[in-house]
């Protein structure tokens, strides 16, 4: 007869515990998300924000690109009525894309107002001393 048949195999504890464990274990994944969040999801949504109120204030003059890639102005923003009777802008947009050629777009289909850029002149400005 095999003399070590009658020992039990001892097994190796866990040396910090159970609930330390578990956390040590989630720790990592907790940190991948949170960096997700604030690298990825949290700008994401941010630029979503600022895109629905730009896109919210248009007004006639304002200079857009659609989503063909088609650069126009904003000729007129016809106002309905919803549910409630209050006026609201229209979901379809007027713009001039050419002189004296107009097409009606969707709201949606706008993905940015051009904004116009200031000269960057690097003359003196007059009435200044240097």
């Amino acid at each position: 007869m095999n003399p070590f048949v009658l020992i039990s195999p001892a097994y190796a504890q866990d040396i910090t515990g159970g609930l330390l464990g578990n956390a040590t274990q989630f720790a990592p994944l907790i940190l991948i998300f949170a960096v997700f969040y604030f690298l990825l999801i949290r700008p994401q949504q941010q630029k979503q924000k600022e895109m629905r109120s730009m896109i919210a204030s248009l007004k006639r003059g304002d200079r857009v690109v659609t989503g063909g890639g088609i650069l126009g102005t904003v000729q007129r923003v016809p106002m309905v009525q919803d549910k409630d009777g209050k006026q609201v802008p229209s979901n379809e947009i007027e713009v001039e894309i050419a002189p004296n050629l107009k097409v009606t777009v969707l709201r949606d289909t706008i993905t940015s107002v051009v904004k116009p850029v200031a000269a960057n002149d690097t003359g003196a400005v007059k009435g200044k001393a240097s």
